[in-house]
């Protein structure tokens, strides 16, 4: 059994992310393209891990009834694709005894019935979105940019509304749609083991597939910490978010949704969105996974906050538009490991043509509502609880402006 490859730890400044290509890129380039697999590891605290599954749902919220914020949560997902075909394809990942999920996760085909890729099952919202960004304790002149949804054509959203990923370096996803055989963890017949609190990702991965070469790779790094965040009021009315930094985070994205005006059955006629950013960018890639490059790219752009901050003040505007209705959400990304066989010659100039390539990805993340931060100190200080993530279930529908919290929150698609 081959074990050969070349990994690649990158958790900000100098990193080495780039220097393994786009698997767009590699399948241009090689003979044959190669074998890609994909790893996410998350780590959520505070009112996320209620979002997230584990600890959450209502037990989470008997937990913070208690005193105390859910339990912090770890999910996995993982995704393999190939060119080669199987009549019943399926995948193994193999993970070290010390990650405490068994033998195997099982990685299968997408069930028959789900959304093809890039299609979305968020319904647009009625009513009013008034958007704030950037941090300080007054919003900028020319704020709030108001959208009536009203206004807007049938089936038309907002240019810009979320932010495009297509200029992020190592921004390549595997799908259904660029791959001939696909697979997942979870999936419909799999929702997912628990992830336990003292299980470790540190140590040898295996995959095998009845349709691809296998993979094999030593993982260094583990999951992120919970990241633990708290609100307090300042002069104003204005709100300061801080936090309690975490080592290995390469940057941090943070954004609230609120509502003030509700309308009938509860939905809101006017909802609140803000975002940490120096300009207007929000959702899309910002709620997902960004590679350190990615990261330090829009570090840059004054998109992302540098790993070394600790604070952002919420607007008064902002707090007073969203009445006591405000959900705060906070986002560390983390560092990445890049694997490939054979290791990528050093002179860029040879040809290079990988049997199979993976990426393994980190961040934690937490969300918490201003002002009940005394029901249990630091938002997601309290760590991670024995047997975590319990199978996903189904998600709903996106609907309204509220589906716009909901989406952000994790609670809908």
């Amino acid at each position: 059994m081959r074990t050969a490859f070349s990994a690649t730890i990158v958790i900000g400044g100098l990193g080495g992310a780039a220097a393994l290509m786009s698997a767009t890129a590699l399948s241009q380039s090689a003979a044959s393209p190669p074998v890609r697999y994909t790893m996410d590891a998350a780590t959520m605290s505070g009112m996320a891990a209620m979002a997230g599954g584990g600890g959450g749902g209502l037990g989470g919220m008997m937990s913070m009834m208690r005193g105390g914020p859910p339990k912090a949560v770890r999910t996995l997902e993982l995704a393999h694709g190939a060119s080669g075909t199987a009549p019943k394809p399926q995948a193994d990942h193999f993970m070290p005894k010390g990650a405490g999920l068994g033998t195997s996760l099982r990685l299968l085909p997408p069930q028959p019935g789900g959304e093809p890729d890039g299609v979305s099952q968020f319904e647009r919202p009625s009513g009013k979105l008034l958007l704030f960004w950037g941090c300080g304790a007054k919003a900028p002149k020319g704020q709030p940019v108001v959208i009536d949804f009203a206004k807007l054509a049938a089936g038309q959203m907002p240019p810009g509304l979320f932010m495009d990923a297509a200029n992020l370096p190592d921004d390549w996803r595997i799908l259904a749609s660029n791959s001939r055989t696909y697979t997942s963890w979870p999936n419909g017949k799999d929702g997912g083991k628990p992830v336990p609190a003292t299980g470790s990702l540190i140590g040898p991965h295996r995959i095998t597939a009845n349709y691809a070469k296998e993979i094999n790779f030593s993982l260094a790094e583990d999951f992120m910490p919970p990241l633990a965040a708290r609100t307090s009021e300042a002069p104003g009315g204005a709100s300061v978010l801080a936090w309690t930094g975490l080592e290995k985070a390469t940057g941090y994205y943070a954004w609230a949704m609120g509502a003030k005006s509700i309308g009938k059955g509860g939905t809101p006629t006017e909802m609140v969105w803000w975002a940490s950013s120096k300009s207007q960018a929000f959702g899309g890639p910002l709620w997902d996974w960004i590679s350190p490059a990615g990261v330090r790219k829009l570090i840059a752009a004054g998109t992302v906050m540098p790993p070394e901050q600790r604070d952002c003040t919420i607007p008064t505007e902002v707090m007073k538009a969203s009445g006591e209705g405000m959900m705060v959400s906070l986002q560390a990304y983390g560092p990445q490991a890049d694997f490939a066989f054979p290791a990528r010659p050093a002179d860029p100039k040879k040809p290079w043509n990988p049997e199979w390539i993976a990426r393994v990805r980190f961040r934690s993340s937490t969300m918490l509502i201003p002002g009940m931060e005394s029901m249990g100190a630091m938002s997601g200080a309290q760590g991670t609880d024995a047997g975590t993530e319990p199978a996903k279930p189904a998600k709903k529908k996106c609907k309204g402006l509220k589906g716009l919290a909901e989406r952000a929150a994790g609670l809908c698609e």
